[in-house]
């Protein structure tokens, strides 16, 4: 483990792999932590060299008061490749992580080799859910949301047939601060990427799981439709959360498009 002071926060994060290969970043949804992926890390690890972090608010980072915004979340990547001198990255966000993947495509093009956005939309939800979400977690506690939470993230096939894992997820989710929770949720409340990602440039994969309930394939193929040249695709049988559900089917998608965009 390696703790760093970046943008006046501690942030949580680890790497595998060479470090003299391509790198790729990974960003975790709302409510996880950076070992969402490391099935997917273990993998990749023996061609890239693979950066995991937990945000601000979440995992083993500080938990910064809020509220955040995706720029900021943006801003801690940026600070955490810089502190790795990693001039150029390919970066992989889930959910919250998809859109903090958008700002930097907008943001800082030129430090982005590729480009993945999971489950994920430019556009998440409305005021009215986001205020509804933080006014129950700081009210009652992530505990009130969980069951929710998991019919979202994962199919019912999951529930029935992975009861120990799902229990397991919903321990990373309690062992998310809930004012850290809130805070991101503003950030999610308050982003709207619609009219810009159409400026983006670097070659972008954009998947869904086909039973997402929080970004259902309809909301990720808008987004998908709106990036120039970025390439669309299904994982069937897989909620909201690829990495834990499908995590094989995942890492395919992401061997190609790396193949495909990243010099190594």
């Amino acid at each position: 483990m390696a703790f760093t002071k970046l943008n006046n926060v501690r942030l949580h994060w680890r790497e595998t792999g060479r470090k003299d290969a391509p790198a790729v970043i990974f960003a975790n949804s709302l409510g996880t932590d950076c070992r969402l992926w490391d099935e997917v890390a273990a993998a990749l690890s023996a061609k890239y060299r693979v950066v995991l972090y937990d945000k601000r608010g979440h995992g083993l980072s500080e938990n910064a008061p809020g509220p955040y915004s995706i720029d900021m979340l943006a801003d801690d990547v940026l600070a955490l490749a810089d502190h790795l001198e990693l001039a150029q990255f390919a970066f992989v966000g889930l959910s919250v992580g998809g859109l903090i993947a958008q700002q930097l495509a907008v943001k800082a093009p030129e430090r982005l080799s590729a480009l993945v956005i999971c489950d994920s939309a430019a556009k998440i939800g409305n005021d009215e859910s986001w205020n509804a979400r933080i006014e129950a977690v700081i009210t009652n506690g992530l505990a009130s949301i969980t069951g929710p939470v998991m019919e979202r993230w994962f199919t019912p096939a999951y529930h029935a047939e992975k009861q120990m894992e799902l229990a397991g997820w919903i321990q990373m989710l309690l062992g998310t601060p809930n004012d850290g929770y809130a805070a991101t949720c503003a950030a999610l409340r308050e982003a709207d990427l619609t009219r810009v990602v159409t400026n983006i440039k670097t070659p972008t994969l954009v998947i869904c799981g086909d039973g997402d309930q929080s970004t259902p394939p309809e909301l990720v193929k808008q987004t998908a439709d709106l990036i120039p040249g970025a390439k669309f695709e299904i994982i069937k049988g897989c909620g909201h959360i690829p990495p834990a559900e499908q995590p094989e089917a995942l890492l395919t998608l992401l061997t190609k498009h790396f193949e495909e965009h990243i010099h190594v």
